[in-house]
């Protein structure tokens, strides 16, 4: 289950744990657009994601489609090795404009 906390002001961090995975999709969809509902401002933290597929990049996009339609602000943070290989195997960095920390090899 995500895991939403207040934060400064009117932002909220949803931090999601587990699977984003088609197999969580509709769960995960109706959070995500739920805490949109209710913030002015929201951060995705992603460090306890554990898998991710295109399922759940579709739900990232939804989610920064659907704050931009809003006028809200949507950062992802703290992006999990997981989530950093997907992101750079389908070039999708730069879509969300969060910067990203990439570990050392």
């Amino acid at each position: 289950m995500p895991n939403l906390k207040k934060r400064k002001g009117t932002t909220s961090v949803l931090q999601i744990e587990g699977e984003m995975t088609i197999y969580r999709a509709a769960e995960l969809k109706e959070t995500l657009l739920a805490t949109l509902d209710k913030a002015a401002g929201v951060e995705i933290d992603l460090s306890k994601v554990t898998d991710i597929d295109t399922a759940g990049v579709q739900l990232l996009i939804l989610a920064k489609q659907s704050a931009q339609a809003k006028q809200q602000d949507l950062h992802l943070v703290a992006h999990s090795p997981i989530v950093l290989e997907v992101l750079e195997l389908l070039n999708l960095a730069t879509y969300f404009g969060d910067p990203l920390f990439i570990p050392a090899q």
